[in-house]
């Protein structure tokens, strides 16, 4: 039976992977985010597309009329979107503390707010029992990110998600996170990415490699499935062992 999924930041990267999966298994499949024509151009078939900037009530709003005029319930919400910032206007200050309120805003409303906004907003429409609310977390909420600011938006994930899991557990919805490293092949790094650093990154893997978007998608499409109905709660690493370090 298709299933109703939504996904933010559905038109790249991680949350694009994931949207093919599950669209290939003849699911209903939303994608939001907040560039339309990132969305249009996303070429997942039979995907509805609703642009929305998250961090804000009012675009989640609309995303909530949206979804009950077309979907009614949502078997599966898949949070992608977020990011570091490095695409987004920089503070025109150079006093450091601006600076530090810029940084740590944009992360939080680019990461946490997006995220839990949306889940609130969409919480009465998950299917129950059967729901599936997935974040997608960082490595960096557990190593820490060099500015602080990314990690702790990603690390405050984690509390969210257990209350979640224990609030929405009555109702057969499981609520978990999913942990990625180094992913190639998104928008994450912007031009912020070289040789050197990227070698680094893989070398702090036990697999050796760079992960991908479709590592991560496989991952959250089998957190979704009815296989793993007994698991909620949890923060699953797929970042080749590098959590763990060298």
């Amino acid at each position: 039976m298709a299933r109703n999924v939504v996904i933010s930041g559905g038109g790249t990267g991680i949350g694009l992977a994931a949207a093919q999966l599950f669209a290939a298994d003849g699911d209903r499949v939303l994608l939001l985010g907040r560039r339309p024509e990132v969305l249009e151009q996303a070429g997942v078939p039979g995907a509805l597309t609703y642009a929305a900037d998250l961090s804000r009530p009012s675009g989640v709003r609309g995303v909530e009329q949206f979804v009950a005029r077309e979907f009614g319930t949502v078997d599966v919400l898949i949070h992608g979107a977020g990011g570091s910032g490095y695409l987004e206007p920089k503070v025109e200050s150079d006093e450091p503390l601006d600076v530090v309120l810029h940084n740590w805003t944009l992360n939080f409303g680019l990461n946490t707010l997006t995220a839990a906004l949306l889940t609130e907003a969409l919480k009465d429409r998950l299917a129950d029992p059967g729901g599936r609310v997935l974040f997608i977390g960082s490595i960096a909420g557990f190593r820490g990110s060099g500015s602080g600011a990314y990690a702790a938006s990603k690390a405050a994930l984690h509390p969210y998600a257990h209350d979640l899991a224990r609030q929405l557990g009555p109702r057969g919805i499981t609520v978990n996170v999913v942990a990625p490293g180094y992913i190639e092949d998104t928008e994450f790094f912007g031009d912020g990415m070289d040789e050197d650093r990227r070698a680094r990154l893989v070398a702090e893997t036990s697999t050796g490699r760079a992960g991908t978007p479709g590592d991560v998608a496989a991952t959250l499409h089998w957190l979704a499935s009815h296989a793993a109905g007994h698991i909620t709660s949890q923060i699953i690493q797929v970042n080749g062992g590098a959590e763990r370090g060298h």
